[in-house]
């Protein structure tokens, strides 16, 4: 199928491609990487914050910049990351840690359902709903300009 495929660990190891994809708080997309499909997530979050076009504007004092991911992203080697490039990291509990059941406010609701919206509104493009490109390039071109209309679609709704 090309580069950046792997074999899909969950579909009868075909040949697959996992994106990941980084979004502000209003689900803007800010970073997209694509790799093979049996790279875990983790593997990929350096890459994606480093694939930002344009780096983040200075915080004001008291700010912070909030990653949150899913329990995928749960190991050390997250932690440090964010540590090094000054995120806040919100973590969903584990498991076993969710049977307890603890009210939460609505300002500190984890946000991971911005990313997953993202990713819905790609699956929207035919062209990107099944990789029929075998060219990383080309498929990545696809990808950021879905991204782009996604953005501009984006900016007209919130105004």
């Amino acid at each position: 199928m090309g580069k950046k495929t792997g074999p899909n660990p969950t579909d009868r190891a075909k040949k697959g491609t996992k994106k990941s994809l980084l979004t502000d708080g209003h689900g803007a997309p800010v970073a997209i990487v694509v790799a093979g499909a049996n790279i875990r997530d983790h593997q990929l979050m350096r890459s994606t914050v480093q694939a930002m076009p344009v780096p983040p504007p200075p915080l004001a004092e008291g700010q912070r910049r909030h990653l949150c991911v899913d329990l995928g992203y749960d190991c050390v080697q997250v932690r440090t990351l964010a540590q090094e490039f000054g995120f806040t990291l919100h973590l969903p509990p584990p498991k076993h840690h969710a049977q307890k059941k603890r009210k939460r406010s609505a300002r500190k609701k984890p946000r991971r359902w911005v990313v997953e919206r993202t990713h819905s509104w790609l699956t929207r493009f035919r062209r990107l709903l099944v990789r029929w490109e075998k060219r990383e390039d080309t498929y990545l071109a696809m990808l950021h300009f879905a991204l782009g209309i996604i953005t501009w679609f984006h900016s007209l709704l919130s105004k």
